[in-house]
C-alpha cells in the first residue's frame, strides 16, 4: 500500500502557481533582476574584481586597500608584471564615471547601452539602478506593511468603537492623491533614498491594513482563536501567534502589487527631479535626461523605459499568479 505524502497548504500554494507560465517567468525575471541588484558591483564598475599584483592578491570591488587609494585601476592594468593579473567586470564603467568625450554616444560594443549627457555609461548605470529600485520596492512595502498590519489588526480584533475610530483612519488617508502627498512631503525634507524609502511606505499602507482588519474581523470567531483567549493568552500573543499566520497570504499578494507600484512611484519621482539624488543612479533619472535629447538620444527613453516596465509587470504578473494560486476556487489549467 502507498502512502500519500501530504504537501501542506503551501506546497499546494507552488504546486498551482507553478502551472501558471506567465507568472512563473516572472519570478524568474524577478530573481534575475534580483541576481544584478545583489552583484551590481561585480557586473559594471572600473574596479578590478581579483587582483594579483607585485606578488599579492587584492579584491578591490569587496574591500578598500590603502595602497591603492586614487589608483585608476585602468591603467594600473599596464603596470602588471609577470605572473600579475586583474578581472574586470564585464561592464568595466562605473555609473558615475564621466567621460566628457563621449557624450551621448549611441549603443555601440565599447558603450551597449550608450551614454548620457555626461559621458556616463547607461548599462553600468541601468545594473546600479536595479539595486536602488528594488530597494525602495522591497523596504516602502515593508514598511507600509507592519503599520497597515498594525492597525488593521487592531482594527479587526478589538471591534467596536476602536475599529470603527481606525477605519475612519483609513478612509481619511485614502482621500489624498497619494502621489501628490508624497510630493509634498518630500519637498520639505531633504532627498534622500531613505526619505523616499519612508515616504512611500508611510502613505501606501491602508490597502494591507483594510486586508488584515478583514482578515481578523472574520478570524477572531473561529474557535481555536476563542480557546487561546479563554486560556489566558495576551491579545498582543493571540494576535500574533494565532491569528496573523492565517491572515498573511493576501497581504502576501497584496505586497508584490506594492513593490511594483513603489518601483513606479520612485521613478515617477526621480523623473520629476524629486528622487534619488545625484550622483546614485536611477532608472528614473536616466529617463529624465530623456527630455531634453529625445528627438535623437533614443537609447535614453528605451532602456530604462523598458527596465522599468519589465520590472512593474513581473511583479504584478507575480502578485496575479499567488492571488490565483491562494484562491481555492481556482484550478489551474
Amino acid at each position: 500500500m502507498t502512502e500519500t505524502k501530504s504537501v501542506g497548504y503551501w506546497g499546494s500554494v507552488w504546486r498551482k502557481f507553478k502551472k501558471d507560465r506567465l507568472a512563473f517567468s516572472a519570478l524568474i525575471v524577478i530573481l534575475l533582476l534580483l541576481f544584478v541588484a545583489v552583484f551590481e558591483s561585480m557586473l559594471a564598475g572600473n574596479k578590478p574584481i581579483v587582483l594579483k599584483y607585485e606578488g599579492h592578491l587584492y579584491f578591490p570591488v569587496l574591500f578598500r586597500y590603502s595602497e591603492f587609494f586614487g589608483t585608476d585601476f585602468k591603467e594600473l592594468r599596464g603596470k602588471l608584471g609577470p605572473g600579475d593579473f586583474a578581472v574586470f567586470p564585464p561592464v568595466r564603467y562605473s555609473p558615475t564615471e564621466n567621460d566628457l568625450n563621449s557624450i551621448l554616444n549611441p549603443p555601440s560594443g565599447e558603450h551597449p547601452f550608450g551614454t548620457d549627457d555626461r559621458g556616463r555609461d547607461v548599462l553600468a548605470r541601468m545594473i546600479y539602478g536595479a539595486r536602488i529600485s528594488l530597494s525602495i520596492g522591497f523596504i516602502a512595502v515593508g514598511i507600509s506593511a507592519v503599520i497597515g498590519i498594525m492597525l488593521g489588526g487592531i482594527a479587526g480584533y478589538y471591534g467596536g468603537t476602536t475599529d470603527f475610530i481606525v477605519s475612519r483612519l483609513f478612509e481619511v488617508m485614502m482621500t489624498f492623491p497619494v502621489f501628490f502627498l508624497i510630493l509634498t512631503i518630500l519637498a520639505f525634507r531633504d532627498p534622500s533614498i531613505y526619505n523616499i524609502m519612508i515616504v512611500i511606505g508611510a502613505t501606501s499602507w491602508t490597502g494591507v491594513a483594510r486586508l488584515i482588519r478583514g482578515e481578523f474581523l472574520k478570524l477572531r470567531k473561529f474557535e481555536y482563536v476563542e480557546a487561546a483567549v479563554a486560556l489566558g493568552g495576551n491579545d498582543f500573543r493571540v494576535m500574533m501567534k494565532h491569528m496573523l499566520p492565517n491572515a498573511l497570504a493576501p497581504v502576501l499578494v497584496d505586497s508584490t502589487f506594492g513593490i511594483a507600484g513603489a518601483i513606479l512611484v520612485e521613478s515617477g519621482l526621480s523623473f520629476l527631479g524629486f528622487g534619488v539624488p545625484p550622483p546614485d543612479p536611477s532608472w528614473g533619472d536616466v529617463l529624465s535626461q530623456s527630455q531634453r535629447y529625445v528627438d535623437f538620444a533614443w537609447w535614453l527613453v528605451l532602456f530604462p523605459g523598458a527596465a522599468i516596465f519589465l520590472t512593474v509587470t513581473a511583479f504584478n504578473l507575480l502578485g496575479e499568479g499567488f492571488r490565483n494560486a491562494i484562491d481555492p476556487k481556482f484550478t489551474g489549467n
